[in-house]
């Protein structure tokens, strides 16, 4: 199944699960991160994130949607860029392959994914781009799953 590649608003896409792209210590932040907690209700998904706290960059976790247009809101902490030779990529493609996982264990159909670690993380776009790509083409090659990656912006 091919990667749908779209510009759009990731929380008003209609998938069973949206990636948030979150910090470690699963706090709301600003960007997508932000946007996708003022969706799903601040006070409630900070509650369920608080009971999985802190994670490692390139973990993920599954929440409720909660008010959210999915039933499911996957969170991942993406690489912090400094250089490119400091194991970013390893880590970046781990969070697409564990929130794919993730998903898979929970029966989503679909999910929809940001540009992790592009904003304010500086991943070079171009290069998270590639590297998304390239996780979850790799991913799909044994597993099924409608995938859209949502560009922002």
């Amino acid at each position: 199944m091919p990667i749908s590649i779209v510009h759009d608003d990731i929380t008003k896409i209609k998938v069973d699960a949206i990636v948030n792209a979150a910090n470690t210590s699963l706090k709301m932040g600003g960007g997508v991160c932000g946007a996708i907690f003022s969706a799903a209700g601040i006070e409630r998904l900070q509650r369920a994130c608080d009971n999985y706290a802190p994670i490692k960059t390139g973990e993920a976790v599954i929440t409720q949607g909660f008010k959210s247009s999915a039933k499911f809101i996957i969170h991942t902490a993406g690489p912090i860029y400094k250089d490119g030779k400091q194991g970013e990529e390893k880590l970046l493609r781990l969070c697409y392959i564990n929130s794919l996982e993730l998903a898979k264990k929970n029966n989503c159909k679909s999910i929809a994914f940001p540009l992790i670690s592009s904003g304010i993380y500086g991943y070079p776009k171009d290069e998270a781009l590639n590297v998304a790509k390239d996780a979850i083409e790799t991913w799909l090659k044994e597993n099924e799953m409608d995938v859209t990656l949502v560009l922002f912006g």
